[in-house]
This record gives structure tokens, sequence and C-alpha cells, in this order.
């Protein structure tokens, strides 16, 4: 299944969906219809209960140059759901997801890529925060994604400053999970996704959701631990148990 418009499109195949950016002229930037298409294809995903994991993928040599800088504090602005909103509903999508970054990420969409569980990036790629350089003040949200995974130096470091950093420093400072070559973007991605399709649905998605609250310092244990005594009476638990006691790869259903 494949939806195509202007706007970024999904595709579904198998376990694995794919959501595409497709403004490769202006470098994928966001404008405020991608914002709204964005959150009701992050809907489908969640609605389809056979996908294990989402795909963030982009056309053309970037992956994403932030929001339509033109629209900030404009009326069409105001009038859809906001780029802080959309980061936030890329964090809580229920599968895990990975940004499968083919080029520079700028501005919000840095954001956007940390909202994913995994980046898998590119040699000859860089990114840059340029809020300070506009007299734009961040949106609380990113800025609690930026130090909760980069931590508070890292954070002060790419937004006080604006400073552009290259592929290997985005390696170093734990933004990229995974540096490749150009070429071989594809099959690492594939590979990741591959990965993550083969594991325990249910125990996966429950430990995404307990890994962010987590990072944010907003768990609720109470609530995890219950997740977790649902999860010890799940039926994929018991095809675990058995595919290791019989050296077999297991077969799970999410049940």
């Amino acid at each position: 299944m494949t939806e195509t418009t202007g706007l970024p499109t999904l595709t579904v195949a198998g376990h694995r969906a794919t959501i595409q950016l497709n403004r490769p002229a202006v470098h994928n930037r966001i404008e405020p219809d991608d914002i709204t298409e964005m959150m009701r294809l992050f809907d489908r995903v969640d609605a389809y209960t056979s996908i294990r994991v989402l795909v963030m993928a982009a056309t053309g040599k970037s992956f994403s140059s932030g929001f339509f800088i033109q629209q900030i504090g404009t009326r069409a602005e105001s009038t859809t759901a906001g780029f802080d909103a959309m980061t936030d509903r890329m964090e809580q999508v229920r599968v895990p997801t990975i940004a499968a970054m083919n080029g520079g990420v700028y501005g919000g969409s840095t954001d956007l890529a940390l909202a994913c569980d995994f980046r898998i990036g590119v040699h000859g790629m860089s990114m840059f925060m340029p809020a300070a350089k506009l007299g734009l003040h961040y949106y609380p949200g990113g800025m609690q994604r930026y130090v909760s995974r980069l931590g508070v130096d890292t954070a002060k470091r790419l937004f006080l400053t604006g400073e552009r950093l290259g592929a290997d420093e985005m390696l170093r400072i734990g933004f990229l999970t995974e540096l490749v070559a150009p070429a071989a973007l594809t099959a690492a991605v594939d590979a990741r996704a591959s990965q993550l399709e083969a594991n325990a649905p249910l125990a996966v998605q429950g430990m995404k959701k307990a890994l962010n609250d987590i990072a944010r310092g907003d768990a609720d244990l109470a609530e995890i631990a219950t997740r977790a005594a649902a999860v010890a009476r799940s039926a994929d638990l018991q095809e675990g148990r058995a595919a290791f006691t019989e050296k077999r790869v297991p077969r799970f259903t999410g049940a």
C-alpha cells in the first residue's frame, strides 16, 4: 500500500512503514500542510497493528532543513498543529522509529530526528541549530529532548552558538547512532529495521515508551510495571522461551 501526494508519503510493506519527505528542491523543509499530513500519517501507522517499525526518509540531497522560516509567527502557522506537536507525536509513535538521514539536517528537523529512536547518517552530512542566529527562542519540548538525549553541555553548545557540526562529530556526541557511506545507507537502515521487526512487538513497544518516559523524567513506574506484567502473560513470551529451548528463530505475533 502506498499513499502519494505532493506532501509526505506513507508506504507500508510487511511489518515496515516508511514516511518520506518530498520537497527536495527546498531541502525537504517542513511547511504547515506537511505538519498536518505528518500527524495524519503517524495516526495511520499506529492504526496498523501489523507494523513493527517506522522509517523516516527523505528525497534529494538533504534530510530536512527544518520548518519553513518565513512561516514562523504567521497566521498560516497558527492555524495548523505546531512543529513542536509534530515532533512530540513522532516520539510517541507506537513502534520503534529510524531516521534514514541521507544528508544534512537543520533547525527544527534536528529535533524531528532526535524524536526517532535510531538515527543513521551518512559521511559528508552536517547539522546546525540556528535559533539564536534567527532571534528565535526554541520550544520547550525540543530543548528537553536535546538535553535528555545529548546532555545539557552539548545542548548549550548547539543552541547558544548555532555551530555547524560535521558527521563525525554528530556521531561522537550521540546525535547519530550509526554513520555509514552514502551508498550503504539503504542496507544499514534495512539491517536495523529487520533487527527490530524480528523482536517481540509487545516487549519492544512497551520498553520504548518506558525508556522515553524515563528520559523525560516523568515516568509512571507503576504503569510500567503493569505493562511489564501484561507482557509476561503474553503468548510471545511463551514463544520466546520455546524458541530459546529449541534453538530456533522465534515467531512472534504480537499477542
